[in-house]
């Protein structure tokens, strides 16, 4: 989720660098703020988690692209969205379980995004690589999922609130399909699921290129209209 479209590693040097192309899909633009690390807002810009994720290098991901879309399909003024990035790569699922560090940072950036009047108005989740690498991690992982899943809701006090997840899309560790399988047979009734399998990856096969965190902005743009009540007037149909 955090994003490593553009990023490659010099394996001679084990250098890792963001080649800086910004597709027009992933652009600036006044209307699409972020919340920084200090929790203050600014307009969003590639690497959207270069303030989180700090200790690698963030490239393109798909955040910028699911808000471009939203807005594109929106017919009446949204006004300003927010962005909440909180994503860490290489993470297991069970470093994002109530009580942790990394939950506490989610929840507690997510609280301060509702100051001034903001409203949640979806999660995405993106997340299970380093899961798929030990049997017990895979098998525990579905339970674990709906777990976050149940316990960030009630912690938001979101009742229905939309999270858009998405199914793996590289095949890292022996247990991915039992991962891909749980991410695929989540049934809580307000989790949509997109599957990222298919899309082109970076050169060694782990995370998406720059096109396809574009596509898969996309992707979960449509999951997310697709699955909350709208007025007719709300969607453009001319997409």
């Amino acid at each position: 989720m955090a994003g490593r479209g553009g990023v490659t590693n010099d394996t001679a040097t084990g250098v890792t660098t963001w080649d800086g192309i910004v597709p027009p899909d992933c652009r600036p633009n006044p209307s699409i703020l972020r919340l920084a690390a200090n929790l203050t807002w600014m307009e969003a810009r590639e690497p959207l988690h270069s303030d989180i994720d700090y200790n690698k290098t963030n490239g393109v991901g798909p955040g910028m692209a699911f808000v471009h879309a939203i807005l594109r399909a929106a017919k009446l003024e949204f006004g300003l969205v927010g962005l909440v990035p909180c994503a860490v790569g290489g993470t297991k699922i069970t470093e994002w379980q109530r009580g942790t560090v990394l939950y506490d940072q989610m929840t507690r950036r997510a609280q301060a995004a509702l100051r001034g009047g903001g409203r949640i108005r979806a999660v995405l989740w993106y997340q299970g690589e380093s899961d798929t690498l030990e049997r017990e991690d895979a098998e525990l992982y579905k339970r674990r999922l709906e777990g976050l899943f149940v316990d960030l809701v009630a912690d938001l006090q979101s009742p229905g609130l939309p999270i858009i997840q998405v199914a793996l899309a590289s095949k890292v560790g022996p247990y991915t399909e039992t991962v891909r399988a749980a991410q695929l047979g989540i049934s809580l009734p307000n989790v949509r699921t997109v599957d990222a399998m298919g899309l082109p990856l970076e050169p060694g096969g782990l995370h998406l290129t720059t096109p396809a965190q574009v596509q898969l902005g996309k992707m979960l743009a449509r999951a997310l209209l697709n699955s909350i009540p709208k007025p007719i007037s709300l969607i453009n149909k001319e997409h």
